[in-house]
């Protein structure tokens, strides 16, 4: 029998990465999660909303639907027993039109559809009875959406990968990978010392490299690499008191949730993020943009005051579709795809992936037959 360095190596140690480290730990294999940063959760894992998703809005029998869902009652769980600040605040979606009234219904049937426990229908004015300074024609009540502290989460996981005999290995880029004669791989890592080792089992979980980390793979199907595009969003902080206790979000725009209010854990509010499609990552924050969110926010709260809001901060998500296309599912692709036994490349894996996350790696594992 071949003798591995270790059962499993998963690149990336961003929150999806290390929640499928997570998963391969807990069914008793050790593991080497490989960063090319020199901390975890250095990409899309640190510049999101750090909502904790209900599952609402994502298609029938899409892995984002049953993943998300999955993913939140756990993630309480988790947070629970982990020590894991969060707050199960909740969510309104809101119509700011008459208009709108019949999106919501849609939303809300699609929600069932789902199982998505704690939904409720409001009127405008139960809705305002919640939140008097919102601006509305109605609203549902997702009751178990929240907010938590997504660094301490990774830090959780990170413990436990290392507990169970693991390894988080920092500023060591993935290089590329060999499959092996009888199964497994042969995986090059790069930075000041770079090694090689070798695994029964290979997970790719880098956000935005995904592609490119699998074009290093030696016999993954290049047609098969699906097409990455860049979505950056940007957040405005607003200066002054948080309007809203719990989460609002109007109805979905193409391709995103759209622009949603959150307040975060330390009582700020903030605002975010847009979508805009860009050639390449970057993450400066234009504060000429706040002109569209000042009238965006105004939908939902006319008493937004001149000059409150700040830049904050950006995001890039790894997107498969582009401007006009479709928002498609996640992508784990595994062995009946690409035809590498042991492999399992996530690609698109952005909102709801932090919710998700710890599903996604049970997800992996199985598939993996684990």
């Amino acid at each position: 029998m071949t003798e591995f360095d270790f059962d499993g190596v998963v690149v990336g140690a961003g929150v999806v990465g290390l929640a499928c480290g997570h998963a391969l730990s807990k069914r008793g294999l050790v593991v080497a999660v490989l960063e090319r940063d020199v901390a975890i959760g250095q990409g899309v894992s640190s510049r999101n909303s750090e909502v904790i998703h209900g599952g609402l809005y994502y298609p029938t029998g899409s892995l984002k639907a049953r993943l998300c869902v999955e993913g939140r009652r756990r993630m309480y769980a988790f947070c629970d027993s982990h020590h894991v600040e969060y707050d199960r605040c909740g969510k309104l979606v809101v119509a700011e039109e008459a208009d709108q009234v019949e999106r919501l219904e849609a939303i809300y049937q699609q929600a069932l559809v789902n199982d998505v426990e704690g939904m409720e229908r409001l009127t405008k004015a139960q809705a305002l009875a919640l939140e008097p300074e919102l601006r509305c024609e109605g609203a549902l009540l997702s009751s178990e959406s929240g907010v938590l502290e997504s660094h301490a989460f990774m830090l959780a996981l990170q413990g436990e990968i290392e507990a169970a005999g693991g390894a988080v290995v920092l500023a060591t880029p993935f290089e590329g990978a060999t499959p092996l004669e009888g199964g497994g791989f042969e995986v090059r890592a790069g930075g000041a010392e770079p090694t090689v080792l070798t695994c029964r089992y290979l997970v790719t979980a880098p956000g935005l490299s995904a592609q490119g980390v699998a074009g290093v793979i030696e016999g993954f199907p290049a047609a098969l690499i699906p097409r990455g595009h860049y979505g950056k969003g940007m957040y405005f902080r607003l200066t002054g008191k948080a309007p809203f206790r719990r989460l609002i979000y109007p109805p979905p725009i193409p391709g995103a949730l759209g622009t949603h209010y959150r307040r975060d854990l330390g009582g700020q509010a903030v605002f975010g993020p847009d979508l805009t499609f860009v050639d390449a990552p970057e993450y400066t924050v234009d504060p000429a943009a706040a002109d569209e969110f000042y009238r965006y926010i105004r939908g939902f709260w006319p008493g937004l005051p001149d000059g409150s809001l700040s830049p904050d901060y950006a995001g890039v998500r790894p997107k498969l579709h582009g401007p006009g296309e479709p928002q498609p599912d996640f992508r784990l692709d595994g062995e009946g795809l690409h035809g590498l036994p042991g492999l399992m490349a996530l690609f698109g894996i952005e909102s709801p992936g932090l919710t998700s996350s710890l599903a996604i790696g049970d997800e992996v594992a199985g598939r993996l037959g684990l």
